[in-house]
């Protein structure tokens, strides 16, 4: 199609596949149909895949064009764009209940558009040369924007390529010592999916943010079982799946032995059936426990907790797990018992502490077991139960709690530095409360 040349060149390439689906009507297909669509209200994701071929030049510039209907009167937000890792789904065959996850990185967004006009996304990073390329858009309003799709012809959407030769010739290696690794993103929340709207908004903020992402229980509601992660997690947080290494609850494991969470994670969970396990980001060793087992001192999770924290070379340490050591909320009282595992993590010098049960929003102090101040060596404690399920009220306000909200759904996002943290409360689309701030390691 593209033909060899020295000088810069363009061409145009339309999609050989496009589609939308919709959470309203999950078992339908859209991949015949005259417009896609991005819009929350009903939830409607679009997909377009690009076949590219016969370039003989650098990619210099890639575009993504999308062309919104006549039709309509625009809309406020016309959605987020992702890279897929999926280039092989069927524009006749995907629904919403097979819908490809749209896991790659973000490419751009329109801002707010206008009828019957072009925009353009700049796809540069992602088309890099001859190969197959897979587009997701969503959005978090629900004033939904509509754009022609390839069966319209010519306002069908199009990947304008320029090619050239390479202005910059690389230069040749001097050292193979790797760069030092960057910051380390760890985004999540718990209680999260259930028939309600809420983790469709967390998800949807998630779409934006790359990273490593936590839960920190109750995944499906009401009880954890296989449908219930198939009918509510998997629809919303399920496209992120890849990419998560979760935490059970209560709720997970009204199932017997929680079977439906870890047949859904998989080793993404750590050890089948054990529900504690680390890995590391960068400079930060991880710890995931399981506060729905025994979490005494001497019980085989605390020992292997200590065993884990003795071995870790890393600088700064970060654990979550579902039921909080310290809490405000009006529904769960502080949980005492998860105290050995605070001590231990608290004898390794952590600095953060995850939770959920809760579900609302709050942030401690660093704190010492006992819950009292300890600027020095205290772990600081947050109750992240934002996930989506509905909102539960504050009790007695509770020492060193330093920051509450009990009507927001949102993720926390904690930026993991070599030798600090940064955390910032991510709202969901519409509300306004946010928290941040950053603390170093000790």
């Amino acid at each position: 199609m593209a033909l060899p040349s020295s000088a810069a060149s363009t061409v145009t390439f339309t999609p050989t596949a496009d589609t939308y689906v919709q959470d309203s009507t999950p078992s339908t297909n859209y991949g015949t149909s005259t417009q896609v669509v991005v819009d929350n209200s009903p939830v409607r994701r679009t997909f377009i895949r690009f076949s590219v071929s016969n370039l003989t030049e650098p990619v210099t510039s890639a575009k993504l064009r999308i062309h919104t209907i006549s039709g309509n009167s625009g809309s406020n937000n016309g959605g987020t764009w992702k890279s897929l890792t999926n280039t092989t789904w069927s524009e006749t065959g995907t629904t919403w209940n097979n819908q490809p996850a749209i896991d790659g990185a973000t490419v751009g967004s329109p801002g707010s558009v206008a009828k019957n006009t072009w925009y353009e996304i700049n796809v540069t990073s992602v088309v890099t040369g001859n190969g197959t390329y897979s587009f997701g858009g969503t959005s978090p309003s629900s004033d939904g924007a509509y754009y022609d799709s390839r069966e319209t012809g010519a306002n069908a959407p199009q990947l304008v390529i320029t090619t050239g030769p390479d202005p910059t010739p690389t230069p040749t290696p001097t050292s193979t010592t790797p760069p030092p690794s960057g910051d380390q993103v760890l985004v999540g929340a718990g209680d999260i999916a259930d028939s309600g709207s809420g983790d469709t908004a967390t998800a949807n903020l998630l779409d934006g943010i790359s990273g490593t992402v936590f839960t920190v229980g109750d995944n499906a509601y009401p009880d954890g079982t296989a449908s219930d992660f198939t009918n509510y997690y998997d629809p919303t947080w399920g496209r992120h799946k890849a990419r998560t290494r979760p935490a059970p609850g209560n709720h997970d494991y009204n199932t017997s032995g929680a079977t439906g969470y870890y047949n859904y994670f998989g080793a993404n969970a750590g050890p089948s059936g054990r529900g504690y396990y680390s890995y590391d980001l960068g400079n930060w060793h991880v710890v995931s426990l399981n506060s729905e087992i025994s979490t005494s001192a001497g019980s085989a999770q605390e020992q292997w907790l200590r065993t884990d924290l003795a071995a870790s070379t890393k600088s700064c340490t970060v654990a979550y797990w579902h039921q909080p050591r310290f809490t405000s909320g009006a529904n769960h009282a502080p949980n005492t018992a998860i105290g050995p595992l605070v001590q231990a993590l608290y004898d390794y010098n952590a600095e953060v502490i995850l939770a959920g049960h809760n579900h609302q929003y709050e942030r401690f102090a660093p704190m010492n077991p006992s819950g009292g101040l300890d600027t020095t060596r205290g772990i600081r404690h947050f109750v992240v139960g934002t996930g989506g399920a509905g909102f539960y009220g504050f009790g007695t306000i509770q020492p060193n709690s330093e920051a509450r909200n009990s009507d927001t759904h949102g993720v926390l996002k904690l930026t993991l530095q070599s030798n600090s943290y940064t955390w910032q409360f991510v709202p969901e689309a519409g509300k306004t409360y946010t928290d941040s701030g950053t603390t170093s390691c000790h």
